[in-house]
């Protein structure tokens, strides 16, 4: 259990390793740092090609809230598009207030045409918003396209999200993924993944971090 983590969420990453162990995946961990990635995932699994025609993997990502899932489940286009459109603006904004405000210049330079101006002092109110809302889409598009880029960059063979039952409709499940819901202490498949093809080298690099999270957080024995 990580530091800040309720028990209710490293109970879903338990039941996640349990979940993989029974279906063919026998080596796993939580708390998997994803290859060419900032990206760390609830838990991860590995089947070897000696166990089926091909090596295989899999990731977890789990929730028990709504809130938990939203905040990663947005989508990467629309969100960097709006992004753009917002920059634009404030350019133009910017440009229309050193016209009217030549006070804001730095300084830096010998010719006005050529110096930067500090806009961090002004009491503007569309600036102000403009500013707050740039801030929030620059965090969302880091830290809230998650599942949609790990869908899109092939992470895993599978991507599963596992949550509480009840808390999501079926049309804010990421697309491509699956869908395993906690019941009755178990986990039940509601809707499978797509089947995505990542490359060799990616299931090779995700197993050896895998065995890396093994190795510096010993899996506690499954209490289910």
């Amino acid at each position: 259990m990580t530091a800040g983590e309720t028990v209710a969420h490293a109970h879903l990453k338990q039941l996640a390793l349990a979940w993989a162990a029974a279906n063919g995946f026998p080596i796993s961990a939580a708390e998997v740092r994803l290859p060419h990635s900032g990206f760390r995932v609830d838990a991860a699994a590995y089947r070897s090609a000696r166990r089926s025609t091909t090596a295989a993997t899999i990731v977890f990502e789990c929730k028990q809230a709504r809130a938990d899932l939203l905040k990663d489940a947005r989508a990467e286009k629309p969100t960097r598009r709006r992004l753009t459109e917002l920059l634009a603006r404030r350019a133009k904004l910017e440009a229309l207030l050193g016209e009217h405000r030549p006070d804001l210049r730095r300084g830096e330079s010998l010719f006005p045409e050529f110096d930067a101006f500090d806009f961090s002092l002004l009491r503007h109110e569309t600036y102000a918003a403009l500013q707050a809302e740039i801030a929030k889409l620059q965090t969302r598009s880091v830290r809230g396209v998650k599942f949609d880029r790990m869908f899109r960059y092939h992470a895993a063979d599978l991507l599963y999200l596992v949550a509480e039952d009840g808390i999501f409709a079926p049309d804010e499940i990421p697309v491509g993924w699956g869908l395993l819901v906690h019941c009755a202490d178990q986990l039940a498949l509601e809707r499978k993944p797509a089947r995505l093809e990542p490359t060799s080298d990616s299931r090779l690099r995700l197993l050896e971090n895998i065995a890396l999270a093994a190795t510096r957080r010993p899996a506690k024995p499954s209490v289910i």
